[in-house]
């Protein structure tokens, strides 16, 4: 019988011999330690994966950005509405200007009801939106073919259009659609630019909806002022984006903008403003909760782990107790034992734990096939599991260690 040599290779093998002869036991034993480490690393993988879409959804909205929508109301709700407010126009985009100096850039969008959207090749239910050209850097929308909508289509009231990436597919099957004609209700078009697919993974964040703009026909806000029509009661415009400088605060730029418009507007709540750094900050929020639940959880599975650990080696110490007085009695010192037992449920833990990341792994990927959650594999999360499954094994493989080290060598030799 080789004595124990400390935290060393035949140490190692000496327990997993003793592992191996109580094969289920030891099985049950790693259970806790399994789940534990496979619920640490799936929540933080989902975590991480909810944090990177949160963020590419957020910069689809801009998250240095403030949007003013207007609110859509019945007939009736809007005769009564307009006697207090025309609703968004143009010159709100002025005042908010001249009050905000934080206001580095600004977009404008009016949307256009569309009876007749076609080429000449097929249709298409696309919604057409008339804008200025800074709105596709506030929308961080970028082409893929053509160029954007820039000053000089809007003072000339050009008929140019730039098309989303779905609604070129519908417009011009299997064709290039740069330089094609198409026509909004009575106006032929011409398309000079198509943009990069952006197929976000939901098209909502935060009850605000996202992604339209696949779906979507592009034209110099100007050229839709001079030549199409509008209804009388309708709004100058439907949405108004603002890009703040870095060093301004989001939350209290909105509010100044809330008070101005409101004002203007006659108290009358006919616009809504959204604020997408508030919008992350919620996300975070709701994030944080979702991850100290899911550490509770996993928590519990390492504790419940750990105490297994404690009864086993404690069962082992009883089991083995004329071993242990054998080797004291050839020369083992007390760390000797104490250094063996632990090595027992280190290894404990090591086995659990290596399981564990690849169930863990397995478990991220199976909630984010069924329930659609994202996820993304995290390093940080393998290296916190492995290392608090460790620690668990160590701390929970003291006492039985200690109890061991500490047996009478004589009394021990005489154990039945």
């Amino acid at each position: 019988m080789k004595k124990p040599g400390g935290f060393s290779r035949d140490a190692v093998k000496q327990a997993l011999a003793q592992l191996r002869q109580h094969k289920l036991r030891t099985a049950l034993t790693l259970l806790g330690m399994v789940f534990g480490v496979g619920a640490v690393i799936a929540m933080l993988s989902i975590g991480e994966g909810a944090k990177q879409e949160a963020l590419r959804l957020i910069e689809s909205m801009g998250l240095r950005n403030l949007l003013v929508q207007n609110r859509d109301f019945d007939q009736e709700t809007l005769k009564e509405i307009r006697e207090h407010s025309v609703g968004l126009s143009r010159s709100d985009v002025r005042a908010v200007r001249e009050s905000l100096p934080s206001v580095e850039a600004v977009s404008e969008e009016k949307k256009i009801k569309t009876w007749s959207l076609f080429s000449l090749q097929a249709t298409s239910d696309a919604q057409v939106l008339a804008v200025t050209p800074s709105y596709f850097d506030l929308a961080s929308l970028h082409l893929a073919a053509g160029r954007a909508l820039d000053e000089e289509d809007n003072n000339r009231f050009s008929q140019v259009a730039v098309l989303g990436a779905q609604t070129a597919r519908d417009l011009f099957p299997g064709q290039d659609p740069l330089g094609g004609k198409i026509k909004v209700n009575h106006l032929w078009l011409e398309v000079v630019g198509v943009l990069a697919d952006r197929d976000l993974s939901r098209n909502e964040f935060q009850g605000v909806r996202l992604g339209g703009d696949r779906n979507r026909v592009f034209i110099p806000l100007e050229t839709a002022y001079k030549r199409l029509r509008f209804e009388t009661l309708e709004s100058e415009l439907d949405a108004i984006r603002l890009r703040l400088s870095g060093q301004a605060d989001p939350q209290r730029s909105a509010q100044t903008v809330n008070h101005l418009l409101s004002r203007r507007h006659g108290e009358e709540n006919d616009f809504e403003l959204i604020v997408p750094a508030a919008l992350l900050k919620q996300q975070q929020q709701t994030q944080k909760i979702f991850t100290i639940v899911m550490s509770a959880i996993a928590g519990i599975s390492l504790l419940v782990g750990g105490i297994g650990i404690m009864n086993i080696m404690l069962a082992t110490v009883l089991e083995r107790t004329r071993e242990i007085g054998l080797l004291r009695a050839i020369g083992a010192r007390k760390s000797d034992i104490q250094h063996q037992f632990l090595m027992e449920s280190a290894t404990v833990a090591g086995i659990g734990a290596f399981i564990g990341i690849f169930f863990g792994i397995l478990l991220a990927f199976v909630i984010q096939q069924f329930a659609g959650w994202p996820s993304a594999f995290s390093l940080f999360a393998v290296i916190l599991s492995v290392s608090i499954c460790l620690l668990t094994g160590i701390v929970f493989g003291w006492y039985p260690a200690r109890q061991a080290a500490d047996l009478d060598p004589i009394k021990a030799l005489h154990a039945e």
